[in-house]
Formats: structure tokens, sequence, C-alpha cells
């Protein structure tokens, strides 16, 4: 359990399969709902993503480290709770310097589900987040009270984006980002 620029994520090895199945078996996490990864800078995007577009790089340049999740196309041999079958994987530089040190240290990539139960509340405090989780989450990082709201989630689907959750970078923002080219 660790501080993203938003809220508690708990974080596993996005690159092993049995660390993201031990993931989704302590959050609940619901089948068919791909896992955003953290990254620690722009060149570990292309360890999980196939292609990295241009248009997708200028939003990353403008935005990251920060609240945008890109949607890129997966690469191969990624667990499959990542993906959910889509063949695409939501994909971010966190603001926050925990969460970024923690992709940097272990080398790879880390899942950031937000840190509660399916339906609940995503905690901004540490003690919200043991509540939910208790001793079934081993490690805990405490990065103090944290804002809330939730990461803009984007698809780059050629020179366009498409907004796929609202968040807290405005879609404008996005579309103002692409045209300045």
């Amino acid at each position: 359990m660790f501080p993203t620029e938003t809220v508690y994520g708990l974080g596993a090895d996005a690159r092993s399969s049995a660390a993201v199945a031990g993931l989704v078996a302590v959050r609940g996490r619901e089948p068919g709902k791909p896992i955003i990864l953290l990254v620690a800078d722009t060149m570990m995007v292309e360890t999980v993503a196939s292609d990295f577009p241009e248009p997708a790089r200028r939003l990353a340049a403008r935005f990251w480290p920060g609240p945008l999740t890109l949607v890129l196309p997966a690469r191969d041999g990624l667990p499959a709770p990542v993906t959910a079958g889509t063949g695409t994987v939501g994909v971010r530089v966190p603001g926050h310097p925990v969460a970024r040190a923690l992709a940097a240290g272990l080398g790879g990539p880390v899942t950031a589900p937000s840190a509660n139960p399916p339906r609940a509340e995503p905690p901004r405090t540490l003690a919200a987040a043991r509540a939910y989780f208790g001793r079934r989450v081993v490690v805990y990082v405490d990065g103090g009270a944290l804002p809330g709201g939730a990461s803009t989630v984007a698809a780059v689907e050629g020179a366009h984006v498409r907004v796929l959750r609202a968040g807290l970078i405005p879609e404008s923002a996005l579309h103002a980002a692409i045209a300045e080219g």
C-alpha cells in the first residue's frame, strides 16, 4: 500500500503473474476491469506498451508526472488481469515521489488500483487504507493525507485523444496539448 498523487494504491510487481493474482485476491478486483500501472519515467512506458505514439508522448511531456493515465497498446506477456483482455494497458508516471521511487527501485511497473474494495471510497489516508485491508496487506507506506480525486484516463487514437474516465486533468487541456504539437 502506497501513496499515489491522489489516493492510496495497492502495489505489486506488474510483471509477475503471481503478484498480480495476489493483488486481485486481496482487493476483490472485478473481472474484466484492467489494472492501471505506474512507471518511474517515460522510458519505462516502453516495457509495457508496444507503441508510444507521438501524440501520447506530447501528453506525457505536458502532464507527467501527474494524474494522467494513458491507454496504449499492451506488450505481450503482461499478466492477464493487467489488460483484462483489452489488448491495451493504462500507464502513468505518478506525481507522488514515493510512487515513482517504488517503480524505479523495482526497475519495472507497479500496479496501482486504488486501495479499496470494489464500490468503497478510495482511501486518502493510510489509516483508511489499513481499515479496509488490515493484515492482508504486508507493507504500508505512509505518504500523509492525500487530496483525493482520480487520474484522467485517456486513449490516444491517431492524432486524437478520447477521455475514458474524467479526472483531475480536464479534457480541454488534453486537446490543447495535442494541438500544440
